[in-house]
């Protein structure tokens, strides 16, 4: 089915980043951020995903805990680190020893 946007059909499917490419990006910007400073998951997201951002939130945030179940970043609840299991919520993003 067609619409006024799309009149062909719908646009295709969004190619997803690799877990490696999400994993560079949180990391870079993490990095990048700075010590004692922290950047929001959606931030990574927004970067990769232009304006079609939020299907990237969920693979962002998996490649976020599997990052700190490696010890290469922080999640941060509230400004404090919390481990990777059973990560929920509000979280930030930080490389460790920079705590925010």
């Amino acid at each position: 089915m067609s619409s006024p946007d799309f009149p062909y059909g719908p646009p295709p499917p969004r190619t997803m980043p690799s877990a490696e490419a999400l994993a560079a990006a949180i990391l870079s910007q993490a990095s990048e951020r700075g010590a004692g400073r922290s950047i929001c998951p959606s931030e990574v997201a927004r970067a990769l995903g232009g304006e079609d951002w939020h299907p990237l939130m969920t693979p962002v945030r998996q490649a976020a805990v599997e990052l700190a179940r490696q010890g290469r970043l922080l999640i941060l609840r509230k400004g404090k680190p919390v481990g990777p299991e059973g990560v929920k919520g509000v979280i930030r993003l930080a490389i460790p020893g920079d705590e925010a």
